[in-house]
Parts: C-alpha cells; sequence; structure tokens
C-alpha cells in the first residue's frame, strides 16, 4: 500500500491536509482480451499528482475485455474542450473545486445540456464535499456517482469505472439499436387496444420484420391460461392468432395444425421453454401475459442480430405482454361498461350509443322506444327472494330476444326495465304484449307478469339516445300512476309538465337558501271549553314575484326529489324557536309540526329531533309530529319501532288526514298513536243533507274507544262547529276560530286574548 500526498501547488492548498488512498487491490482477471479497442477515461483535476495517481492506479484494469486510454485536463474549460474533439470519451472524474468553487458542476451542465452527451459517465470527486452537496449533486444532473478523493482506494476505482464504463457501454448499445427499436415499440405504445387483440398481433408481426429488414412472413401465438398445467406444463395447443405473408391462411387455427412442422417445432419450442430463440432459420420472440395467457411471435429471419440485446428484447416483450393485457382488461371494462352482467343484454349505456348510431346513418322517424317494466317487480323480490327476480329477468330478456326481430336493439336499461328500440311495427303495445302475455315458467309453475310500457319517438321526437331514454322514462311513470298493465306516449305536452316540476324544484332549493319560505301558525281549540290548546305549524312559500306557491304543489316535488328532508329540518327548527318565544312570553303551548313519510323513514330523523328539543330548549312533551297513515308503507316494524322512540323523547305524535290514504283500523289500533285527525274532506261534508256524517262521526267515535284526541281539521263555520261537538269531538281548527297567522301577528293575537 501507498499513499500519493498533494504538493503545495496553490490550486490544492484549499485541501493541503486531504490524501489520495491508493489500495493495491486484483484486477478484472476474468475479462476476456478484445484487442484493438480501448475505454477512454478523461481526467479532470487541477492537481497534477492526482493524475498521475489515477492512471497508476487504473493503468492495469481491462473492462469488457478491453484496456483504458487516459486522457487529462486541467481546469473545467480544457475538458469542455477536449469532449467537444473526443466525444467518444466513456467516463470523466471531475474535480469539483477548481477554477471555481463549483467549476465542476458548470461542466457537468454544459457537458449534458450544451453538448448532450448523454452517454458519457460522470464521476464526481471532490476534497471539499461541503461545496457540492452529494444529494443536490445527483439530483440536478445525470452523474454516475460523487466520492471524495480519500475514500477512493484501488479497489473502489476499479469498482466505480467499471460500473460507470458498463453502463457506457450499455447506453450506446441503447442508442445504436433505437433506430430499430423504435419501429417495435412505436407498434405497442402507438397501438390502440380498443381495436383488439388480432389487429395488435398483426401490428406486432409487421413491426418486427420492418426491423429485421424480411418479408413480414410471421405468426403471432396465444397459449391461454387455461391451457397450462398446474406445473407449468402445457396442456393444451397454441392457438394462432395472427399470421401474415406465406403463413396468412393459417390465423385462427390450432399451431399443430400449420403444414410446417419446423415452424410449429420452434414456436412450441418457445412456449415450452418461456424465452425468446434465435436460430439461422428465424426469431422467435417471447413473452408472458399475466392475465390472458402466453405468446409467441415468429418471424422468419437468416440474419443475426448483433445491434439487439437479448434483454432489450426482453424489455420488448414485457412491453407487448402488457399491451396484450391492456387489451384484455379494455375488453373486460367494455363488457362491464356495455353488457348487463345478469341477462348478458346490452345496458342502457350501450342502448343509447345505438340508437345515436343509427340516427347518424338514417332518420330514425320511423323508430320508436319502448321500456317495458315489470310491475310489482320489488313486492315479487320480498315474497320469493333475488334469486327468483333474477331468473324471472332472465326469462324476460330470453323471450324479447327470441321474438323480437333481429333489427330491433334490445337493452336491460335498469333494475326490471327493458329497452326496446325499432320500427313501429316491432314496438307497439299490441306486438309487444303478444311477446309477454303467456305465463312464465318457474320452480312453482305458470307465473303471469304484468307490464307497464312507456313510448318515445316519432317524426318530431329528439332522436338522441340519452333524450330519448328520458323521454320514454317520462312515459313510463305515467303508465305506472294510472295501474299496473298500463302503456303511455311521450308528448309534448307531458315533457312540458316534466320540465315544469323541474324548474319548481330548482326554485324551491333557491328558496330554501334565500328565505323565501316562511312558517304560519294556526291555532288549535278545546271544543269543549273553547279554549286554545295548541298551534300548528304550517310552511308557506311566496315566489320571488311575491307569488304564492300552493302547498299541493311543492309539497309533492320536494318528497320525490328528496328535498324533504331538509325543508321538514327546517320547519322543525323554526317551529321550535317560535315555540321557545311563545312561552317566554307565557303560552306555553303544544306545538303541531308535520312529518312527511319521506322524512319520518329517513336514517337522521330521530337525532334531527331530538337536537332541535335541545337547540330550543324546549319540554319535548309540548311537542307533537303529525304523521301521516302511508308511514306504514315504512315496513310495520321499523314504523312502530320509531314511533315508539319519537315518544320516548316525550313527544307525542298525531295521524294526520285520517281516512283518505291507506286507512286501516287495526292499524290505528296498533300504532302508539296519541291523536286522530279528521280530514277536512270530511269536516267539510259536515250538514250535507246527501253526504251525512258517517265517516266523521265514525272517527270521532273510533278515536274514543282508543283513548285518542280527536281534531278536526279545517272547521270553517259554525255549523260544522256544532256537529263536532254534537259528536265528542275533542278539538279543532279552522278559519271558524283563528286563520293561519306569522309568528308576530300570533304573539298579539294572543295577547289580546289575554283577560
Amino acid at each position: 500500500m501507498f499513499f500519493i500526498v498533494p504538493t503545495a501547488n496553490p490550486a490544492c492548498r484549499m485541501y493541503s491536509q486531504d490524501f489520495l488512498a491508493v489500495v493495491d487491490d486484483p484486477p478484472d482477471a476474468g475479462a476476456a482480451s478484445a484487442p484493438g479497442a480501448c475505454w477512454t477515461l478523461l481526467i479532470v483535476d487541477d492537481d497534477e499528482d492526482v493524475h498521475r495517481a489515477t492512471e497508476f492506479a487504473l493503468g492495469d484494469l481491462r473492462v469488457i475485455g478491453r484496456p483504458l486510454e487516459f486522457l487529462h485536463a486541467f481546469t473545467a474549460d480544457e475538458a469542455i474542450r477536449i469532449l467537444e474533439q473526443r466525444p467518444d470519451v466513456a467516463v470523466v472524474l471531475l474535480d469539483v473545486v477548481m477554477e471555481g468553487e463549483d467549476a465542476g458542476l458548470k461542466a457537468v451542465e454544459c457537458i449534458r445540456n450544451e453538448l448532450r452527451l448523454s452517454a458519457l459517465r460522470i464521476i464526481l470527486r471532490t476534497g471539499q464535499p461541503g461545496y457540492a452537496p452529494e444529494l443536490e449533486a445527483i439530483a440536478n444532473f445525470d452523474i454516475n456517482d460523487y466520492k471524495t478523493k480519500t475514500e477512493l482506494t484501488r479497489g473502489k476505482l476499479f469498482t466505480t469505472i467499471t460500473a460507470a464504463i458498463r453502463s457506457f457501454e450499455q447506453i450506446r448499445r441503447l442508442e445504436a439499436s433505437r433506430c430499430g427499436l423504435e419501429l417495435i415499440i412505436a407498434g405497442a405504445s402507438g397501438f390502440n387496444p380498443e381495436q383488439g387483440l388480432e389487429v395488435f398481433a398483426s401490428a406486432v408481426i409487421a413491426q418486427l420484420a420492418t426491423l429485421l429488414g424480411v418479408p413480414a412472413d410471421g405468426i403471432f401465438c396465444l397459449r391461454h391460461e387455461s391451457d397450462q398445467g398446474g406445473n407449468g406444463s402445457t396442456t393444451g395447443q397454441p392457438v394462432v392468432l395472427a399470421a401474415a405473408g406465406r403463413f396468412l391462411l393459417t390465423a385462427n387455427k390450432a399451431l399443430a395444425a400449420l403444414p410446417d412442422p419446423r415452424v410449429v417445432q420452434v414456436i412450441e419450442s418457445c412456449l415450452r421453454e418461456r424465452r425468446s430463440q434465435h436460430n439461422g432459420h428465424s426469431l422467435v420472440l417471447y413473452f408472458s401475459g399475466r392475465q390472458g395467457g402466453d405468446f409467441a411471435v415468429y418471424v422468419e429471419s437468416t440474419a443475426a442480430l448483433p445491434d439487439i440485446e437479448s434483454h432489450l428484447l426482453d424489455v420488448f416483450c414485457s412491453n407487448i405482454a402488457i399491451c396484450s393485457e391492456n387489451v384484455a382488461l379494455v375488453e373486460r371494462l367494455r363488457t362491464a361498461a356495455y353488457v348487463d352482467d345478469l341477462t348478458r343484454l346490452p345496458n342502457r349505456v350501450a342502448q343509447i350509443e345505438a340508437i345515436d348510431r343509427l340516427g347518424k346513418v338514417s332518420r330514425s322517424q320511423d323508430r320508436i322506444l319502448g321500456l317495458i317494466d315489470i310491475d310489482e317487480f320489488s313486492e315479487t323480490i320480498d315474497a320469493f327472494g333475488y334469486l327468483f327476480g333474477d331468473r324471472q329477468l332472465q326469462a324476460v330478456a330470453a323471450r324479447l330476444r327470441a321474438a323480437l326481430p333481429a333489427d330491433v336493439h334490445l337493452a336491460r336499461v335498469g333494475g326490471d326495465i327493458f329497452g326496446v328500440y325499432g320500427t313501429r311495427d316491432a314496438v307497439n303495445p299490441a306486438s309487444l304484449r303478444s311477446i309477454l302475455v303467456e305465463p312464465f315458467e318457474n320452480e312453482a309453475g305458470p307465473h303471469t307478469i304484468s307490464f307497464s310500457i312507456g313510448f318515445a319517438g316519432g317524426a318530431e321526437a329528439d332522436d338522441r339516445g340519452a333524450e330519448l331514454q328520458r323521454n320514454a322514462a317520462i312515459a313510463l311513470k305515467r303508465a305506472k300512476l294510472a295501474g299496473p298493465g298500463n302503456d303511455a306516449y311521450y308528448t309534448a305536452e307531458v315533457g312540458m309538465l316534466t320540465r315544469q316540476r323541474v324548474h319548481l324544484l330548482h326554485d324551491l332549493r333557491a328558496a330554501l337558501d334565500n328565505d323565501q319560505l316562511f312558517v304560519v301558525y294556526q291555532p288549535q281549540f278545546d271544543l269543549a271549553s273553547g279554549a286554545i290548546c295548541g298551534i300548528e305549524a304550517l310552511v308557506r312559500w311566496r315566489s320571488g314575484k311575491g307569488e304564492a306557491v300552493p302547498l299541493d304543489q311543492f309539497i309533492p316535488v320536494a318528497e320525490q326529489s328528496g328535498l324533504i328532508v331538509d325543508l321538514g329540518a327546517w320547519v322543525l327548527r323554526m317551529a321550535l324557536a317560535a315555540q321557545r318565544e311563545l312561552a317566554d312570553h307565557g303560552h306555553p303551548l303544544r306545538m303541531a309540526v308535520n312529518v312527511s313519510p319521506v322524512q319520518f323513514r329517513h336514517h337522521g330523523f330521530l337525532r334531527l329531533v331530538r337536537e332541535a328539543v335541545a337547540e330550543a330548549a324546549i319540554d319535548a312533551r309540548l311537542l307533537e309530529l303529525e304523521i301521516t297513515e302511508s308511514v306504514a308503507l315504512f315496513g310495520w316494524a321499523q314504523t312502530v319501532e320509531r314511533m315508539r322512540a319519537i315518544k320516548a323523547l316525550g313527544a307525542s305524535i298525531a295521524i294526520d288526514d285520517f281516512g283518505t290514504g291507506f286507512s286501516s283500523l287495526s292499524y290505528l289500533a296498533r300504532l302508539p298513536t296519541d291523536c286522530v285527525k279528521i280530514d277536512r274532506s270530511f269536516v267539510a261534508a259536515l250538514g250535507n243533507l246527501h253526504s251525512g256524517t258517517p265517516i266523521a262521526e265514525l272517527v270521532v267515535q273510533l278515536g274514543r274507544q282508543l283513548g285518542m284526541r280527536v281534531l278536526a281539521e279545517g272547521v270553517e263555520n259554525p255549523l260544522q262547529l256544532q256537529i263536532l261537538r254534537s259528536l265528542g269531538c275533542h278539538e279543532g281548527q279552522g278559519m271558524v276560530f283563528a286563520p293561519p297567522m306569522a309568528q308576530d301577528e300570533l304573539l298579539r293575537w294572543l295577547r289580546g286574548r289575554e283577560p
């Protein structure tokens, strides 16, 4: 071992305490000799001793059988001039601190950005690492390595230089083969997976033949994953997916069927050994598909391939494998996006695109879209289970597919809705019902299914697929409103009404956000004493134009859209805040708040009631929630459970509009309610000689027998009041007592009643 100590050269005094240690390690004895060639190494350092020591240490080094040629530069500028004349330099050993603290880094920037020597490998050396932070240097520049002079032993120099030269050679080979490989890479990267695997396979054959400069006589073989045994052996025969040239007629055939056994043998060998093979007659590339199977590409070629390394071919084959997987993925995504998994029919998206395509190639005035909906399908599932429902859908799909003409586009566009698009001769109520009228066979025997159908199309209709489906859906909804087994056609009038409802919903959302809604309060009275016993909160809407929007217009829209949940929450909070103020003024009255069935079923309803009561700081016993009979459709057990939870909070429950919905005396007797309200339509009939008073009287008697309060709403005149008192009705509200009032008006009215 020996050490070379730096001289007193002024350029080196900044690191005069450092030294270059060179350890005598054995050279690469296994490298083969390659006479007549050498690797050029440029040493750039302002210390002459470093030049001598480096050359002495590396003088007998051979990399890949070649010796080293040394060039010397003592400044960064000198190094740049040498590289301008000698672009074949393989490695630069570059000092960082020379004529300047960052002279080496500036030289790197010039080498990469101005000289554009991308293959050249750069190894930074410094005796003062603080001037060139290692991480920053490596990150900002293409630098092979970064070493301090003190750590570069002979062995480390050997390792560093050898790795750099090998990297340089690989990059040069890559650059040398780039032109040829670009043809193949372009075939892979430019391939559109949507074109399909066969198109891709043909392109690979053509690109490989172009690369080799031979005619495109080739074969693209696929061995499916299922054709491989558990130990990796082949249990089936590969298939020719695509072929070109003299092999063209072999496409879509088993590989074993090829007339040339030599070709069969070399391809089978490639697939069996799972590696690319090249002999004097052909090149066979192997690449593995992780999901779709293994592939082999055969091209006849007698030429050697000195410029294309085998590992580069492996990389290319990997890229091809990825492309094949992309093809398979696209096929799966296409299936998922356009095919219904249960019935294997096209789905809604596919039908929309089909309608759009037909509209581009021909006038669709004679075509019509029908949406066929299975009536009461959800009830069928509830009764017989999802498996029965799936089989029913499959049976309907199979019958429609078998009976409809070939030019009719059939799709499953929704859960139990089928879309049928074709001419009026095929798509009309009579023809469709004739297909579906016969009972369907199932495990329990023949089963008749009722269908509702909505139609849209014709000369005046919008022939865009999405618009046509929307219109047909509107028609279907109207058909179902008319009852099971009906059909309806979309018309401009129907569309106008629908658009009006959409606009109304938009305006209602804006009204809720912009405080255009308000709450009025109508007193409720004890009919026996005449004393006020409660108040009902009623929501009102006055549009931006100052016009009152009828309740029966916007409440149904709010319920259908789900906006009723937010609207109901707002009304509840406003009503309880008003109740708090009334109590503070000496009027602790019961507050009745209407609750929509949609709101009642909402998962956050109980939490809302609890929070609203807490925010207003009121006695929950002064809160009465008015719900309609239709909440029982929620499910009996769930309805009772939720009503009991409400009563557990302290609030009372009233059944509103009793007798107008899904009335059932047994329901009323079993529901945990406190009050039943007689609908105003029955109150209005009181005193009518033709109608008499049977319904109102029945409700009063039923309520009293069940121990409930009975409240009549819409009491408008003294005669109605007199009859209700005679029937024994407990409470009432209406114009005969007091109209609905704003909160401040209600307070003044209550003060006026004080003795």
